[in-house]
């Protein structure tokens, strides 16, 4: 049996702790919780992406002009999008509720990596 880790929700997850974590850097916030547009987007999963992936390129230049600390910060966050992003299609379906909790999982996973390592910057 392939662990929660390996799974596409999980992965998902941790793709759109990156985004968040890219909008806040972009816009200068440092308090990052669990967003309200989560449930939208364990609804469509592919849909929300395509949009997110949309505002990505303001929000690096956004966070980039911001300099120090967070325009490193976005370098990493925004090479992390790439990679998470994985090499296969990705469902336009809801999410079950067992795939919603693993997708919730891999959010806080990257959400804690980020916040380990920038603790000033996400909190």
């Amino acid at each position: 049996m392939a662990r929660v880790e390996e799974g596409m929700p999980y992965g998902w997850g941790r793709l759109y702790a990156a985004f968040h974590v890219l909008e806040g850097l972009a816009r200068g916030r440092t308090e990052l919780g669990l967003p309200a547009r989560l449930k939208e987007t364990v609804g469509r999963p592919r849909t929300t992406f395509e949009s997110l992936l949309g505002k990505a390129g303001i929000q690096v230049l956004a966070a980039r002009e911001k300099g120090g600390d967070r325009a490193r910060a976005v370098e990493t966050v925004f090479a992390d999008v790439a990679k998470l992003i994985r090499p296969e299609p990705m469902i336009r379906r809801g999410l079950s509720q067992a795939e919603a909790e693993e997708f919730r999982q891999g959010y806080e996973h990257q959400l804690g990596l980020y916040r380990a390592e920038w603790e000033a910057l996400v909190v």
